[in-house]
Protein backbone atom coordinates (compact mmCIF):
# COMPACT_ATOMS: atom_id res chain seq x y z
CA UNK A 1 0.00 0.00 0.00
CA UNK A 2 1.31 3.71 -0.91
CA UNK A 3 0.56 6.56 0.06
CA UNK A 4 1.77 9.85 -1.68
CA UNK A 5 1.31 13.29 0.40
CA UNK A 6 1.85 16.51 -1.35
CA UNK A 7 2.25 20.09 -0.17
CA UNK A 8 1.38 22.18 -3.97
CA UNK A 9 3.62 25.07 -4.30
CA UNK A 10 1.82 28.59 -3.14
CA UNK A 11 0.97 30.18 -6.25
CA UNK A 12 2.86 33.49 -5.33
CA UNK A 13 5.93 30.90 -4.73
CA UNK A 14 5.84 30.34 -8.23
CA UNK A 15 6.03 33.86 -9.93
CA UNK A 16 9.17 35.71 -11.40
CA UNK A 17 9.20 37.85 -8.25
CA UNK A 18 9.13 35.41 -5.15
CA UNK A 19 12.02 34.68 -2.63
CA UNK A 20 12.99 31.52 -2.93
CA UNK A 21 14.25 31.28 0.42
CA UNK A 22 11.39 32.36 1.97
CA UNK A 23 9.81 28.94 0.80
CA UNK A 24 12.82 26.92 1.81
CA UNK A 25 12.36 27.86 5.71
CA UNK A 26 10.19 25.05 6.96
CA UNK A 27 9.23 21.94 5.80
CA UNK A 28 5.59 20.38 5.81
CA UNK A 29 5.01 19.22 9.52
CA UNK A 30 1.15 18.96 8.95
CA UNK A 31 1.11 16.47 6.66
CA UNK A 32 4.84 14.45 8.27
CA UNK A 33 2.39 14.50 11.36
CA UNK A 34 -0.65 12.76 9.51
CA UNK A 35 2.12 10.13 8.26
CA UNK A 36 3.17 9.08 11.62
CA UNK A 37 -0.57 7.72 12.00
CA UNK A 38 0.35 5.13 8.80
CA UNK A 39 0.36 1.27 9.32
CA UNK A 40 4.10 0.26 9.56
CA UNK A 41 3.65 -1.48 6.27
CA UNK A 42 2.45 1.27 4.17
CA UNK A 43 5.20 2.74 2.12
CA UNK A 44 5.03 6.43 2.73
CA UNK A 45 6.43 9.33 0.85
CA UNK A 46 6.56 13.22 0.89
CA UNK A 47 6.69 15.39 -1.43
CA UNK A 48 7.00 19.81 -0.79
CA UNK A 49 6.93 21.50 -4.40
CA UNK A 50 7.93 24.80 -2.94
CA UNK A 51 11.55 22.72 -2.95
CA UNK A 52 11.62 20.20 -5.61
CA UNK A 53 9.45 19.31 -8.43
CA UNK A 54 6.96 16.86 -8.18
CA UNK A 55 6.91 13.45 -9.51
CA UNK A 56 3.43 13.23 -11.28
CA UNK A 57 3.79 10.14 -13.27
CA UNK A 58 3.19 7.56 -10.57
CA UNK A 59 -0.55 6.45 -9.43
CA UNK A 60 -0.48 5.92 -5.55
CA UNK A 61 -3.11 4.13 -4.24
CA UNK A 62 -3.83 6.99 -1.55
CA UNK A 63 -3.25 10.96 -1.94
CA UNK A 64 -3.12 13.55 0.83
CA UNK A 65 -2.81 16.90 -0.44
CA UNK A 66 -2.91 19.96 1.78
CA UNK A 67 -4.69 22.73 0.64
CA UNK A 68 -4.06 26.67 1.60
CA UNK A 69 -5.64 29.28 -0.51
CA UNK A 70 -3.30 30.23 -2.38
CA UNK A 71 -2.20 26.81 -3.75
CA UNK A 72 -6.04 25.83 -4.06
CA UNK A 73 -6.27 25.28 -7.41
CA UNK A 74 -3.19 23.48 -7.94
CA UNK A 75 -4.41 21.15 -5.41
CA UNK A 76 -7.96 20.84 -7.11
CA UNK A 77 -5.72 19.99 -10.42
CA UNK A 78 -3.41 17.46 -8.76
CA UNK A 79 -6.23 16.32 -6.90
CA UNK A 80 -8.45 15.80 -10.28
CA UNK A 81 -5.23 14.24 -12.25
CA UNK A 82 -4.57 12.05 -9.69
CA UNK A 83 -8.30 10.79 -8.95
CA UNK A 84 -8.30 10.16 -13.25
CA UNK A 85 -5.47 7.69 -12.52
CA UNK A 86 -7.73 5.77 -9.75
CA UNK A 87 -6.12 6.55 -6.67
CA UNK A 88 -8.61 7.90 -3.60
CA UNK A 89 -7.78 11.68 -3.05
CA UNK A 90 -7.95 13.15 0.53
CA UNK A 91 -8.02 17.32 0.57
CA UNK A 92 -7.71 18.68 3.73
CA UNK A 93 -6.28 22.37 5.50
CA UNK A 94 -7.59 25.62 6.16
CA UNK A 95 -9.17 26.17 2.96
CA UNK A 96 -10.74 22.86 2.90
CA UNK A 97 -12.43 23.82 6.19
CA UNK A 98 -13.22 27.40 5.36
CA UNK A 99 -14.95 26.24 1.37
CA UNK A 100 -15.85 22.30 2.05
CA UNK A 101 -18.41 22.29 -0.93
CA UNK A 102 -15.56 23.42 -3.43
CA UNK A 103 -12.87 21.47 -2.30
CA UNK A 104 -15.66 18.35 -2.02
CA UNK A 105 -15.72 18.57 -5.85
CA UNK A 106 -11.78 17.09 -6.42
CA UNK A 107 -12.04 14.69 -3.51
CA UNK A 108 -13.23 11.33 -2.16
CA UNK A 109 -12.58 12.47 1.46
CA UNK A 110 -12.60 15.75 2.84
CA UNK A 111 -11.53 16.96 6.26
CA UNK A 112 -12.41 20.05 8.12
CA UNK A 113 -10.53 21.00 10.70
CA UNK A 114 -7.11 19.90 12.49
CA UNK A 115 -6.68 16.15 11.82
CA UNK A 116 -5.46 14.42 14.68
CA UNK A 117 -8.62 12.57 15.56
CA UNK A 118 -10.40 12.36 11.75
CA UNK A 119 -7.36 10.80 9.64
CA UNK A 120 -6.94 7.96 12.09
CA UNK A 121 -10.52 7.53 11.93
CA UNK A 122 -10.50 7.42 7.91
CA UNK A 123 -7.78 5.57 8.03
CA UNK A 124 -9.89 2.60 10.32
CA UNK A 125 -13.03 3.34 7.52
CA UNK A 126 -10.61 2.59 4.79
CA UNK A 127 -9.15 -0.61 5.72
CA UNK A 128 -13.08 -1.74 6.68
CA UNK A 129 -13.46 -0.38 2.89
CA UNK A 130 -15.91 2.24 4.39
CA UNK A 131 -14.53 5.58 4.16
CA UNK A 132 -16.79 8.48 4.21
CA UNK A 133 -16.94 11.57 2.20
CA UNK A 134 -16.53 14.07 5.02
CA UNK A 135 -14.71 13.79 8.06
CA UNK A 136 -14.81 16.74 10.84
CA UNK A 137 -12.46 17.48 13.82
CA UNK A 138 -14.68 17.81 17.13
CA UNK A 139 -12.44 16.28 19.45
CA UNK A 140 -9.45 18.13 20.13
CA UNK A 141 -6.44 16.37 22.14
CA UNK A 142 -2.43 16.01 21.04
CA UNK A 143 -2.49 13.16 23.76
CA UNK A 144 -0.83 10.44 22.39
CA UNK A 145 -0.07 11.93 19.07
CA UNK A 146 2.85 9.41 17.41
CA UNK A 147 6.06 11.18 16.65
CA UNK A 148 6.08 13.11 13.83
CA UNK A 149 7.79 11.11 10.34
CA UNK A 150 10.42 13.24 9.87
CA UNK A 151 12.25 10.54 8.21
CA UNK A 152 10.05 11.39 5.07
CA UNK A 153 11.08 14.97 5.21
CA UNK A 154 14.41 15.63 2.61
CA UNK A 155 16.30 18.16 5.46
CA UNK A 156 19.10 19.37 2.87
CA UNK A 157 16.60 21.50 0.94
CA UNK A 158 14.93 23.60 4.17
CA UNK A 159 17.55 25.85 6.07
CA UNK A 160 14.96 25.70 9.24
CA UNK A 161 14.54 21.36 9.55
CA UNK A 162 13.97 21.81 13.20
CA UNK A 163 10.82 23.01 13.36
CA UNK A 164 8.28 22.27 15.66
CA UNK A 165 4.52 22.95 17.01
CA UNK A 166 3.62 21.89 20.51
CA UNK A 167 0.28 23.77 20.45
CA UNK A 168 -3.12 24.00 17.76
CA UNK A 169 -4.14 27.77 17.19
CA UNK A 170 -4.73 30.70 19.74
CA UNK A 171 -6.14 31.41 22.47
CA UNK A 172 -7.46 34.78 20.71
CA UNK A 173 -10.13 35.45 18.03
CA UNK A 174 -9.09 38.41 15.51
CA UNK A 175 -11.52 38.96 12.94
CA UNK A 176 -9.18 38.89 10.08
CA UNK A 177 -7.10 35.20 11.44
CA UNK A 178 -7.85 32.24 9.13
CA UNK A 179 -7.40 30.10 11.97
CA UNK A 180 -10.60 30.24 13.76
CA UNK A 181 -12.96 28.79 11.03
CA UNK A 182 -10.18 26.04 10.90
CA UNK A 183 -10.92 25.31 14.81
CA UNK A 184 -14.84 25.81 14.87
CA UNK A 185 -16.40 23.37 16.76
CA UNK A 186 -14.09 22.33 19.25
CA UNK A 187 -11.35 23.68 21.31
CA UNK A 188 -9.69 26.70 19.26
CA UNK A 189 -6.33 26.24 21.85
CA UNK A 190 -4.76 23.28 23.40
CA UNK A 191 -1.47 22.07 23.73
CA UNK A 192 0.93 18.69 23.93
CA UNK A 193 1.67 17.36 26.92
CA UNK A 194 4.85 18.86 27.62
CA UNK A 195 7.03 15.39 28.07
CA UNK A 196 6.50 14.57 24.47
CA UNK A 197 6.96 18.00 23.51
CA UNK A 198 10.35 17.93 25.02
CA UNK A 199 10.86 14.13 23.74
CA UNK A 200 10.13 15.62 20.12
CA UNK A 201 12.59 18.83 20.95
CA UNK A 202 15.24 15.95 21.99
CA UNK A 203 15.22 13.86 18.88
CA UNK A 204 16.08 17.15 16.97
CA UNK A 205 20.03 17.22 16.30
CA UNK A 206 21.61 21.00 15.50
CA UNK A 207 21.04 23.44 18.34
CA UNK A 208 18.84 25.80 16.10
CA UNK A 209 14.64 24.81 16.38
CA UNK A 210 11.86 27.25 15.25
CA UNK A 211 8.16 26.80 17.22
CA UNK A 212 5.68 27.65 14.51
CA UNK A 213 3.37 27.72 16.69
CA UNK A 214 0.57 30.89 16.61
CA UNK A 215 0.94 31.61 20.37
CA UNK A 216 3.95 30.00 21.88
CA UNK A 217 3.32 32.35 25.34
CA UNK A 218 -0.44 31.30 24.84
CA UNK A 219 -0.45 29.02 27.86
CA UNK A 220 1.24 30.03 30.47
CA UNK A 221 2.00 26.65 32.61
CA UNK A 222 2.65 24.75 29.32
CA UNK A 223 5.01 27.23 28.36
CA UNK A 224 7.00 27.60 31.61
CA UNK A 225 6.88 24.36 31.99
CA UNK A 226 8.38 23.55 28.26
CA UNK A 227 11.24 26.24 28.91
CA UNK A 228 12.26 24.53 32.69
CA UNK A 229 12.55 21.16 30.39
CA UNK A 230 14.35 23.02 27.97
CA UNK A 231 16.99 24.78 30.05
CA UNK A 232 20.74 23.40 29.79
CA UNK A 233 19.65 21.72 26.72
CA UNK A 234 22.21 24.28 25.00
CA UNK A 235 19.41 25.13 22.29
CA UNK A 236 18.35 28.57 20.08
CA UNK A 237 14.92 28.66 18.93
CA UNK A 238 12.33 31.34 17.69
CA UNK A 239 8.52 31.83 18.10
CA UNK A 240 5.75 33.80 18.08
CA UNK A 241 3.63 35.66 20.95
CA UNK A 242 1.45 38.71 21.19
CA UNK A 243 1.91 41.53 23.20
CA UNK A 244 -0.36 41.39 26.08
CA UNK A 245 2.08 38.01 26.92
CA UNK A 246 5.15 40.03 26.92
CA UNK A 247 3.71 42.57 29.02
CA UNK A 248 1.60 40.17 31.53
CA UNK A 249 4.17 38.05 32.58
CA UNK A 250 8.41 39.26 32.79
CA UNK A 251 9.31 36.07 34.41
CA UNK A 252 7.50 33.64 31.71
CA UNK A 253 10.32 35.65 29.03
CA UNK A 254 12.96 35.21 31.51
CA UNK A 255 12.76 31.53 31.43
CA UNK A 256 12.15 31.53 27.68
CA UNK A 257 15.71 33.34 27.50
CA UNK A 258 16.97 31.18 29.80
CA UNK A 259 15.95 28.17 27.62
CA UNK A 260 16.97 29.95 24.56
CA UNK A 261 14.64 31.97 22.92
CA UNK A 262 16.38 34.78 20.69
CA UNK A 263 14.29 36.37 18.44
CA UNK A 264 10.03 36.70 18.82
CA UNK A 265 7.30 37.36 16.32
CA UNK A 266 4.93 40.03 17.55
CA UNK A 267 1.48 40.90 16.07
CA UNK A 268 1.97 44.52 16.19
CA UNK A 269 -0.55 45.04 12.97
CA UNK A 270 -1.58 48.16 13.67
CA UNK A 271 -0.83 51.61 15.62
CA UNK A 272 -4.26 52.58 15.22
CA UNK A 273 -6.83 51.62 18.01
CA UNK A 274 -9.65 52.01 16.24
CA UNK A 275 -8.41 49.28 13.94
CA UNK A 276 -7.54 47.36 16.47
CA UNK A 277 -11.25 47.54 17.91
CA UNK A 278 -12.73 46.79 14.51
CA UNK A 279 -10.15 43.57 14.19
CA UNK A 280 -11.15 42.11 17.46
CA UNK A 281 -7.69 42.69 18.31
CA UNK A 282 -8.27 43.00 22.17
CA UNK A 283 -5.41 41.86 23.72
CA UNK A 284 -3.39 44.64 21.90
CA UNK A 285 -5.99 47.82 23.04
CA UNK A 286 -4.23 49.66 25.43
CA UNK A 287 -0.97 47.94 25.60
CA UNK A 288 2.60 49.55 25.67
CA UNK A 289 4.20 48.52 22.26
CA UNK A 290 7.40 50.41 23.59
CA UNK A 291 7.07 48.72 26.77
CA UNK A 292 6.88 45.39 25.31
CA UNK A 293 9.84 45.98 22.99
CA UNK A 294 12.12 47.43 25.34
CA UNK A 295 11.57 43.74 27.64
CA UNK A 296 12.38 41.90 24.29
CA UNK A 297 15.26 43.60 23.94
CA UNK A 298 16.58 43.83 27.62
CA UNK A 299 16.09 40.07 27.31
CA UNK A 300 18.61 39.72 24.07
CA UNK A 301 15.09 38.49 22.10
CA UNK A 302 15.22 39.79 18.95
CA UNK A 303 11.48 41.39 17.22
CA UNK A 304 9.77 40.30 13.90
CA UNK A 305 7.07 42.78 13.90
CA UNK A 306 4.30 42.03 11.87
CA UNK A 307 1.85 44.54 10.48
CA UNK A 308 -1.03 44.86 8.32
CA UNK A 309 -1.97 47.75 6.29
CA UNK A 310 -5.57 48.32 4.66
CA UNK A 311 -7.52 48.12 7.51
CA UNK A 312 -10.61 50.61 7.74
CA UNK A 313 -9.04 53.52 10.01
CA UNK A 314 -5.73 53.64 7.68
CA UNK A 315 -5.29 56.57 5.19
CA UNK A 316 -2.37 57.08 2.80
CA UNK A 317 0.39 58.24 6.11
CA UNK A 318 -0.35 54.54 7.49
CA UNK A 319 2.79 53.53 5.70
CA UNK A 320 5.54 56.14 6.33
CA UNK A 321 4.00 56.72 10.28
CA UNK A 322 4.48 52.72 10.68
CA UNK A 323 7.95 52.32 9.24
CA UNK A 324 9.22 55.36 11.11
CA UNK A 325 8.06 53.87 14.25
CA UNK A 326 8.85 50.22 13.99
CA UNK A 327 12.85 52.01 12.72
CA UNK A 328 13.06 54.05 15.67
CA UNK A 329 11.94 50.93 18.06
CA UNK A 330 14.69 48.98 16.57
CA UNK A 331 12.49 46.01 15.21
CA UNK A 332 15.24 43.49 13.08
CA UNK A 333 12.80 42.48 11.08
CA UNK A 334 9.19 43.36 9.83
CA UNK A 335 6.84 41.33 7.60
CA UNK A 336 3.93 43.70 6.37
CA UNK A 337 0.70 42.45 5.00
CA UNK A 338 -2.06 43.97 2.91
CA UNK A 339 -5.32 43.19 4.60
CA UNK A 340 -6.93 40.62 3.39
CA UNK A 341 -10.46 38.66 4.46
CA UNK A 342 -9.84 35.13 3.60
CA UNK A 343 -13.18 32.78 3.31
CA UNK A 344 -14.70 31.85 6.80
CA UNK A 345 -13.23 34.56 8.77
CA UNK A 346 -16.05 37.50 10.32
CA UNK A 347 -13.42 40.18 8.15
CA UNK A 348 -14.24 38.32 4.86
CA UNK A 349 -18.34 38.33 6.09
CA UNK A 350 -18.25 41.83 6.49
CA UNK A 351 -16.31 43.07 3.60
CA UNK A 352 -18.78 40.71 1.38
CA UNK A 353 -21.71 42.18 2.80
CA UNK A 354 -20.46 45.73 2.03
CA UNK A 355 -19.90 44.48 -1.44
CA UNK A 356 -16.51 45.22 -1.00
CA UNK A 357 -14.50 42.02 -2.61
CA UNK A 358 -12.76 42.68 -6.29
CA UNK A 359 -13.03 38.96 -7.00
CA UNK A 360 -12.59 35.53 -5.48
CA UNK A 361 -9.49 34.65 -7.29
CA UNK A 362 -8.12 32.54 -4.65
CA UNK A 363 -4.57 32.29 -5.49
CA UNK A 364 -4.78 36.35 -5.46
CA UNK A 365 -4.91 36.36 -1.37
CA UNK A 366 -1.80 36.49 -0.77
CA UNK A 367 -1.44 39.46 1.44
CA UNK A 368 0.64 41.12 -1.33
CA UNK A 369 -2.43 41.77 -3.45
CA UNK A 370 -5.38 44.35 -2.86
CA UNK A 371 -8.48 41.79 -3.76
CA UNK A 372 -11.24 43.96 -1.49
CA UNK A 373 -11.96 47.77 -1.70
CA UNK A 374 -9.87 49.43 1.53
CA UNK A 375 -11.36 51.40 4.01
CA UNK A 376 -12.42 55.37 2.83
CA UNK A 377 -9.21 56.45 3.45
CA UNK A 378 -7.43 54.90 1.21
CA UNK A 379 -7.49 53.64 -2.55
CA UNK A 380 -6.72 50.29 -3.81
CA UNK A 381 -3.84 51.98 -5.94
CA UNK A 382 -2.39 53.63 -3.13
CA UNK A 383 -2.53 50.76 -0.50
CA UNK A 384 -0.75 48.46 -3.15
CA UNK A 385 1.88 51.35 -3.55
CA UNK A 386 2.39 51.91 -0.23
CA UNK A 387 2.51 48.76 0.68
CA UNK A 388 5.58 48.17 -2.02
CA UNK A 389 7.42 51.12 -0.37
CA UNK A 390 7.05 50.17 3.22
CA UNK A 391 9.20 47.03 2.34
CA UNK A 392 11.64 48.83 0.16
CA UNK A 393 11.75 51.40 3.21
CA UNK A 394 12.04 49.16 5.84
CA UNK A 395 15.12 47.39 4.13
CA UNK A 396 17.00 50.15 2.79
CA UNK A 397 20.46 50.23 4.04
CA UNK A 398 19.92 53.60 5.47
CA UNK A 399 17.04 52.19 7.89
CA UNK A 400 19.07 48.83 8.41
CA UNK A 401 21.86 51.49 10.02
CA UNK A 402 19.00 53.55 11.87
CA UNK A 403 17.38 51.01 13.52
CA UNK A 404 20.36 48.98 14.36
CA UNK A 405 21.49 52.34 16.55
CA UNK A 406 18.65 52.06 18.22
CA UNK A 407 20.39 49.71 20.43
CA UNK A 408 22.80 50.21 23.48
CA UNK A 409 24.97 47.86 23.02
CA UNK A 410 27.74 47.89 20.02
CA UNK A 411 27.38 44.05 19.69
CA UNK A 412 23.80 44.74 19.73
CA UNK A 413 23.65 46.95 16.70
CA UNK A 414 26.04 45.01 15.16
CA UNK A 415 24.11 41.65 15.28
CA UNK A 416 21.01 43.51 13.89
CA UNK A 417 22.98 44.96 10.91
CA UNK A 418 24.04 41.62 10.14
CA UNK A 419 20.87 40.12 10.82
CA UNK A 420 18.22 42.39 9.11
CA UNK A 421 20.98 42.84 5.95
CA UNK A 422 21.58 39.02 5.50
CA UNK A 423 17.34 38.14 5.54
CA UNK A 424 16.67 40.96 2.83
CA UNK A 425 19.49 41.86 1.40
CA UNK A 426 21.66 39.19 -0.13
CA UNK A 427 18.63 37.42 -2.03
CA UNK A 428 21.62 36.20 -4.79
CA UNK A 429 23.41 34.56 -1.89
CA UNK A 430 20.09 33.01 -1.22
CA UNK A 431 19.27 31.91 -4.12
CA UNK A 432 22.58 30.21 -4.83
CA UNK A 433 23.00 28.54 -1.80
CA UNK A 434 19.12 26.89 -2.53
CA UNK A 435 19.90 25.76 -6.73
CA UNK A 436 23.28 24.13 -5.48
CA UNK A 437 21.18 22.44 -2.91
CA UNK A 438 23.63 23.84 0.06
CA UNK A 439 21.16 25.27 2.40
CA UNK A 440 22.14 22.67 5.44
CA UNK A 441 25.68 23.97 5.20
CA UNK A 442 24.79 27.17 6.02
CA UNK A 443 23.09 26.74 9.46
CA UNK A 444 26.30 26.09 11.34
CA UNK A 445 28.19 28.55 9.13
CA UNK A 446 25.70 31.12 10.13
CA UNK A 447 25.71 30.20 13.96
CA UNK A 448 29.68 30.13 13.73
CA UNK A 449 29.77 33.94 11.72
CA UNK A 450 27.13 35.67 14.41
CA UNK A 451 27.98 33.49 17.06
CA UNK A 452 31.29 36.77 17.43
CA UNK A 453 28.61 39.43 17.69
CA UNK A 454 26.90 38.22 20.96
CA UNK A 455 24.67 40.39 22.54
CA UNK A 456 24.77 42.21 25.86
CA UNK A 457 25.75 39.90 29.04
CA UNK A 458 24.21 39.83 31.71
CA UNK A 459 21.50 38.02 34.33
CA UNK A 460 18.67 38.16 32.01
CA UNK A 461 20.68 37.24 29.02
CA UNK A 462 22.96 34.47 30.03
CA UNK A 463 23.08 32.38 26.67
CA UNK A 464 25.26 33.32 23.06
CA UNK A 465 22.49 34.83 20.88
CA UNK A 466 24.14 33.11 17.56
CA UNK A 467 21.79 32.28 15.03
CA UNK A 468 19.71 34.49 12.09
CA UNK A 469 15.99 35.09 13.15
CA UNK A 470 14.04 34.30 10.16
CA UNK A 471 10.53 35.94 9.99
CA UNK A 472 7.69 33.46 10.04
CA UNK A 473 5.81 33.38 7.00
CA UNK A 474 2.05 33.88 6.59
Amino acid sequence: MRVKFILPALTEATNPYWRPIKYSLFPPLGLATLAAYLPDSWEAELQDEHVEPLRLDDAPKLVVIQVYITNAYRAYALADLYRSRGSYVCLGGLHVTSLPAEAAAHADSIFLGPGEETFPQFLRDWQQRRPQPRYESSVRTLVGVPPIRRDLIRRELYLVPNSIVVTRGCPHHCDFCYKDAFFEGGKSFYTQPVDDALAEIDRLPGRHLYFLDDHLLGHQRFAASLFDGMRGMGRLFQGAATVDSILRDTSLLEKAAVAGLRSLFVGFETLSERNLRASNKRQNLGRDYAQAIERLHALGIMINGSFVFGLDDDGPDVFARTVEWAVKQGITTATFHIATPYPGTDYFKRIEAEGRLLHRRWDQYDTRTVVHQPGPHLTAEQLKTGYDWAYREFYSWANITKASLAHTSLKHQIKHFAYAGGWKRFEPLWNFMIKTRQLNSMRPLLEAILAKVQGPRGTLNPAPADFIPLPIVQ
